[in-house]
């Protein structure tokens, strides 16, 4: 195999991970804004948490839940960024891959996440939100691509 087929080694596969965090943070920026202008009532990660997943916020002070949500979010962001890290080099090149690759993550929550599980959100005519959020999922896939050289081992 050639070096363009190889697969990531480790080093590559932890740069990955730590630009998907930096793309979750700057999600986070963006949704900051939106929900400041009205565009966004309740982000994915504050829905799931709010909504269906109490549970494992009841031993965290109130005034540090939103922390934990927020870092909660960034550990999924670094999680997308191995994932996206995992493909192909041929696929990564690509301009378009890494927006490609948020559209498919946003398209996974509003078509799968959401409705399984039941987040209100889901039932609901929001196109402004909608926007909003596929825009900053769009950012992620942004920040997260390989426009840039990758740390060679």
């Amino acid at each position: 195999m050639n070096e363009d087929e190889s697969s990531p080694g480790p080093g590559e596969l932890a740069h990955a991970g730590l630009r998907g965090v930096i793309a979750a943070m700057a999600m986070s920026g963006m949704r900051a804004c939106t929900q400041s202008l009205g565009l966004v009532k309740q982000t994915p990660p504050q829905a799931i948490f709010r909504q269906r997943a109490r549970f494992l916020l009841w031993s965290v002070p109130r005034k540090r839940r939103r922390a934990v949500e927020e870092l909660t979010h960034w550990s999924y962001g670094a999680v997308g960024g191995v994932t996206y890290g995992a493909l192909p080099d041929a696929v990564r090149r690509r301009l378009w891959s890494g927006p490609i690759f948020g559209l498919a993550l946003w398209l996974g929550f509003e078509l799968g996440v959401a409705p399984v599980l039941g987040l209100k959100q889901s039932g609901q005519l929001r196109p402004v939100e909608r926007a909003a959020l596929l825009a900053d999922h769009l950012l992620y896939g942004l920040v997260l691509s390989e426009t840039h050289s990758r740390p060679r081992e």
